[in-house]
């Protein structure tokens, strides 16, 4: 009984402990969900409140974009309006002018109407006095048949008969003095047109020279060019190709060579090296190399600065460096580029006096001579070479004819061709242009140079010395020094035979051989 009770008090507080355990559990919950509410009323009063907010913030920003899309449309509302009225304001004003030209038109064709009536009763009146004037010739020209006995045909042969001898002796008098008047005015128009042209075009002398002088600040800087033993010097002219004359003149060398190509460089490498101070022959090789192209931008530089000066547009781009090269060369003495630059002023100054095309007879003159600038002999007359270039280049025909036929080679087929010729006869034959002399001097040197290259082996051959030695530079790989002397004997005994020259001609091979290794 007692286990009994124990276990019956056992399960009372059991079930009390878990009443009151559920009775707290409750009061927990509705306190929670008590707060939940409070803070979800909370949560949706502030919810309502910025949705208020923001709902008021939307309304006014929907009421100024309204009042601004408002503002825009009635600008642009204005803006049309305006145009309407612009556009009704010509409407009207072209209306007033129509009418007025319709009122203008309308008393014109009344105008027109009276000539036209007043026209027509003259004409009426015209004819019928013509039929009474007539009536009137015919009754004479009867009358003067019956009285001569012969009828108007015969009266009018006869007389075209008895006066046809006296018309044609006439007419013989008159064309001969109308052609020789045409004659005469012709010779007076053409002297007149080139002494203006030739007034008009004022040009510097343009005669070439074989030397340049170099100037030094010191004569101290002599020594340096000269090198060791004459070393640097002698490398320069077998550089360059260019003789070096160092003698008693005060701070001055000069450099003759009949080629002005040659002579630039040599005397742009000599500013260099003296200017850089670094003077031996290794040096001296890389800055005529360096110089040599320079010269050829240069080239292109002056041929494009000569269009321009001389307002020729569209030139093909190797004609600009033919056009370059020029001032690099002479003919009769005369420099290329300075002559060609003359002969097309003339011709633009001539073709405008005749009426003739200017800016085509520029480049006429300025193209004529482009068949002198190759370096190598040919066979090809130079006007021929040249005019096969401009064709190949895209040049007009007129231009092409006018540079082949300036020396009557092949047919004059423009009236360019005639102004170019006539020009560039005019450009030679100024007192002092050309000297004969000095192109016959460098025709000599240049065949000395070709004789040397027609030798397997040579790489380098100079004329120097005013023609008296060839010094020709071999390859060493394919000429030993036995050949090297066999060379020099050949070359000399073909100077001998094949060329005409006063005085003697010094032939000097040079064999060089360099051992050249990179230390890495």
């Amino acid at each position: 009984m007692e286990i009994i009770i124990m276990i019956v008090v056992g399960l009372v507080g059991i079930a009390i402990g878990f009443a009151i355990a559920k009775t707290m559990e409750r009061k927990k919950a509705s306190g929670t969900i008590k707060s939940a509410e409070q803070s979800a009323a909370s949560i949706i009063k502030e919810a309502k409140a910025e949705g208020e907010s923001i709902k008021k913030d939307k309304i006014l920003q929907a009421k100024e974009k309204f009042i601004e899309l408002k503002s825009e449309h009635e600008k642009v509302i204005l803006g049309r309006d305006k145009k309407i009225g612009d556009a009704e304001k010509r409407i009207r004003d072209k209306e007033s002018q129509v009418s007025g030209e319709i009122a203008k038109n309308k008393k014109l064709n009344k105008d027109l109407e009276e000539k036209l009536a007043d026209y027509e009763h003259r004409t009426a009146y015209l004819e019928k006095k013509q039929e009474e004037i007539d009536k009137l010739h015919n009754s004479k020209v009867q009358q003067l048949e019956v009285i001569s006995g012969l009828s108007a045909e015969d009266a009018k042969a006869q007389l075209t008969e008895s006066l046809k001898d006296v018309a044609k002796a006439d007419a013989m008098a008159m064309i001969q003095d109308t052609v020789e008047e045409a004659k005469l005015t012709a010779q007076q128009e053409a002297k007149k047109i080139i002494i203006n042209t030739i007034q008009r075009i004022g040009t510097e002398e343009a005669v070439e020279n074989c030397v340049s002088v170099f100037n030094l600040e010191s004569d101290d800087v002599k020594g340096r060019i000269i090198g060791r033993e004459g070393r640097n010097i002698r490398a320069i002219e077998a550089a360059t190709g260019v003789e070096i004359i160092v003698d008693d003149t005060p701070e001055a060398i000069i450099l003759s060579c009949f080629d002005s190509v040659r002579r630039e460089v040599a005397r742009l490498s000599l500013h260099k090296l003296v200017t850089d101070g670094r003077i031996h022959p290794a040096r001296i090789e890389e800055v005529v190399k360096k110089t040599r192209k320079q010269i050829d931008e240069e080239i292109i530089d002056i041929g494009k600065r000569t269009v321009i000066d001389l307002g020729i547009h569209g030139l093909n781009p190797e004609l600009i460096k033919v056009i370059g090269r020029m001032k690099y060369r002479s003919s009769y003495g005369q420099n290329l580029l300075q002559h060609s630059r003359e002969v097309a002023k003339l011709c633009g100054v001539m073709a405008a006096e005749l009426g003739l095309n200017p800016k085509l007879a520029k480049r006429a003159g300025l193209l004529h001579d482009i068949g002198k600038v190759p370096d190598t002999e040919t066979e090809v007359p130079h006007a021929i070479l040249g005019m096969q270039w401009a064709e190949k280049y895209g040049e007009k025909p007129e231009v092409c004819n006018a540079i082949g036929a300036h020396h009557d080679e092949v047919e004059m087929t423009s009236l360019l061709s005639p102004i170019v010729q006539v020009c560039d006869a005019i450009s030679g034959a100024r007192p002092g242009a050309r000297r004969q002399v000095l192109d016959s001097y460098i025709q000599r040197l240049k065949d000395l140079e070709e004789i040397a290259f027609g030798f397997g082996g040579v790489k380098k051959a100079y004329a120097i010395q005013a023609g008296r030695e060839l010094r020709v530079i071999v390859e060493s790989e394919r000429v030993n020094d036995e050949k090297a002397s066999n060379l020099s004997f050949e070359i000399s005994q073909k100077i001998q035979t094949d060329m005409t020259y006063p005085g003697q001609v010094k032939v000097t091979v040079i064999r060089e051989t360099r051992a050249v290794n990179i230390a890495k």
